[in-house]
């Protein structure tokens, strides 16, 4: 079961807000690129239901995080079905997020107490989603709409938390772009991982990046 409470997993989503998506099917490869996030201030990181191996390998991680990065909050994405969910609940997941919404992955995170993080894109979708318990509504893909479309949305859904993934760039401009249209948190896939061989390097730009939300979010 998960070492986190929903609340506890909230407010480190929403105070360390730049959520790495990653896969990949060699454990200690994952491991190694989990070790360089944390040590770049990253707090909560989503692996991707991605391929066969994708729940032994997140097993593994959650057990390497436990012991390694005990402040990581270690979610799932990509969950389409209830079995799915259930499965790697079972194995540790601190969070569920969907590229849609789903509502029998909703039932299973909510039965499980777990923060539900569905997918959408328009107002009315954004809606439902929270209301059948998302904890935060993502948008996506968010290279589709632009930080723009989030400023509109902010006028009619000043209160619903938003996590926008896709199209968001590892550089102050992005960054600052999204989180001044009014996203409490970005997700962040191959971009922040070019040459992430040199997991030294990553942790140093995560850093930097995290360095440079937490100053946008001050002001």
């Amino acid at each position: 079961m998960p070492r986190h409470t929903p609340s506890e997993t909230l407010a480190a989503l929403l105070r360390y807000p730049v959520v790495p998506v990653f896969y990949h099917a060699d454990a200690a490869y994952a491991q190694r690129i989990v070790q360089a996030c944390y040590a770049g201030g990253i707090r909560v990181f989503e692996f991707v239901n991605r391929g066969e191996q994708a729940l032994a390998v997140f097993a593994e991680l959650q057990g390497f995080v436990a012991q390694q990065c005990p402040e990581m909050i270690l979610g799932i994405g990509t969950i389409y079905k209830a079995a799915e969910a259930e499965q790697f609940i079972a194995a540790g997941a601190g969070f569920v997020v969907q590229p849609v919404a789903t509502a029998e992955v909703a039932d299973v995170c909510r039965a499980r107490n777990i923060p539900w993080l569905p997918g959408a894109l328009t107002p009315t979708e954004i809606y439902h989603a929270s209301q059948f318990g998302a904890a935060v509504v993502k948008i996506f893909p968010g290279n589709v709409v632009g930080p723009d479309y989030v400023k509109a949305l902010r006028g009619p859904m000043p209160h619903i938390k938003l996590m926008v993934t896709g199209g968001v760039e590892p550089t102050r401009e992005s960054l600052a772009a999204w989180f001044g249209a009014g996203v409490n948190a970005v997700g962040m896939g191959s971009q922040l991982f070019k040459n992430a061989d040199d997991t030294e390097a990553l942790a140093a730009r995560i850093g930097e990046l995290m360095a440079f939300v937490s100053e946008l979010k001050k002001n």
